[in-house]
């Protein structure tokens, strides 16, 4: 399979994490390779060449092929001019040479706009707690093609994956994969919330086996007309063939030999935090790990041990009876109305690049949480216009960062503003529904930064 594509001259989009090991693997399969990157800073990366658009464009003719990467949008003029050539994606190479090196290697995937990193951390911690040597991949640790193209690879590929790897996909085959929501985001990108969801549902294409929210309407709307097997997994108790919560458990009516009977694979307090969202999460984790056979007890040993990654709803300190929250992670509108519905009274910080999203729905389901609002980032206006149409009781504070003023020192006067307002029972909450790259380096980095800046404020308050 890899005589597909090897010793071919190549052009790689993207010098970035994704862009190099594709490089690097290409390269191993006897391509030659150059790189071409919007912005270029360095003209050599990792012994491989950079370019810039405007030379790659003019030099189109000199590749047999091209890689294109999920964040450079089909309108591209540096992808409209590449029509005509082989246009090649991370996700579906890495399939050729899984096809090749590891034809045994099975793949289950998760996507969705919110929680697939902790939904994909948890499956892969299930199957490995029943022994079938699994492996994240995708955007959560290795890329995927890094993941497949190792000296021993694994059995099983836990791949989380966006609506942009969707939209270029063709290849895989997928024993299980999930869809955990489909709502607002990446607009900008891809046009509409019909293209966006489009996009989403890709995922069922080669897929054996759909674990679907069946609270989610908009993903059973975007799901109806597909033939494969649907399992639904909710909130409520499941009618047969479904995944659900009865009473105190989590239990499985969809992969047991008599759907009248009911498998537990969970208990409401093995799920932490014990909110909503990360019950969902769970029950979809639940799902792609029952497709596979793994046992209930299994299931129920790895959601009571595991853990969600940093920056989802974690607390970061508890002074005076207020709660400091972390939710950097919360980059659109969807993710920041789980975080503020799950804590009954916020000073909710926000703001950044909104991606196309609008606000007003997340302002008219979550307002009454809201204590006060403090605004930051480039897209503070549109959250402060949705308050004031739909919760003008809510008081709005803007916090502009002035010039020369680093990321650190604007967080530390969000924080010391939060903690004025702030009274004892409430939680000072950053789900910023926007993402961070207009002030900060990364969602985390906004996270590591607003947890400084919380530390510093309560300790000063101390002394």
């Amino acid at each position: 399979m890899s005589q597909n594509f090897a010793d071919k001259a190549t052009l790689v989009f993207g010098a970035g994490i994704t862009g190099l090991a594709v490089a690097q693997t290409l390269q191993s399969y006897g391509c030659s390779v150059t790189c071409v990157q919007d912005v270029v800073t360095e003209r050599k990366v990792n012994g491989f060449d950079v370019i810039e658009v405007s030379e790659a464009i003019t030099r189109m003719a000199e590749w047999d092929q091209v890689v294109v990467s999920p964040g450079w949008q089909p309108r591209h003029p540096l992808i409209q001019a590449a029509q005509g050539k082989t246009l090649l994606n991370e996700i579906d190479l890495a399939w050729q040479i899984k096809e090749e090196r590891a034809p045994h290697q099975k793949w289950i995937a998760v996507t969705g706009t919110n929680g697939k990193t902790s939904t994909v951390e948890l499956t892969t911690a299930i199957l490995n707690r029943a022994g079938l040597n699994a492996v994240a991949c995708g955007n959560v640790g290795d890329t995927v093609i890094a993941a497949v193209d190792r000296s021993e690879p694994a059995d099983y590929l836990v791949l989380e994956l966006s609506s942009f790897q969707l939209h270029y996909s063709e290849l895989p085959e997928f024993e299980a994969v999930a869809l955990l929501n489909i709502a607002d985001d990446h607009l900008d990108w891809h046009g509409d919330l019909a293209s966006y969801a489009k996009a989403k549902v890709r995922i069922l294409n080669n897929a054996k086996c759909a674990i679907l929210n069946g609270d989610d309407g908009a993903t059973v709307a975007a799901t109806f007309d597909w033939r494969g097997r649907k399992v639904f997994f909710t909130l409520n108790s499941p009618r047969a063939g479904e995944l659900g919560v009865v009473e105190e458990l989590l239990v499985d009516r969809a992969f047991v030999a008599d759907p009248q009977e009911a498998t537990m694979v969970a208990e409401l307090k093995d799920v932490a935090p014990t909110v909503p969202h990360a019950v969902s999460n769970a029950l979809a984790a639940a799902g792609l790990a029952r497709a596979l056979n793994v046992t209930g007890e299994k299931i129920k040993e790895a959601v009571s041990e595991f853990r969600p990654g940093r920056h989802r709803l974690e607390v970061v300190a508890e002074s005076n009876g207020i709660t400091w929250v972390d939710d950097s992670k919360a980059t659109n509108p969807h993710a920041a109305a789980a975080a503020l519905l799950a804590h009954l009274s916020s000073v909710w910080i926000a703001g950044g690049l909104a991606k196309g999203a609008r606000m007003d729905l997340l302002i008219q389901r979550t307002h009454p949480r809201m204590r006060a609002a403090i605004l930051i980032g480039k897209d503070r206006e549109l959250i402060a216009s949705a308050l004031r149409t739909h919760a003008p009781q809510v008081p709005i504070h803007v916090i502009e960062q002035s010039e020369g003023e680093s990321a650190q020192d604007l967080m530390v006067r969000v924080a010391k503003l939060a903690k004025e307002i702030a009274v004892s029972g409430d939680t000072v909450l950053l789900a910023p529904a926007c993402a961070s790259m207009d002030q900060f380096t990364s969602y985390s980095d906004r996270g590591d930064k607003f947890a400084s800046a919380v530390r510093s404020v309560i300790s000063d308050g101390e002394k």
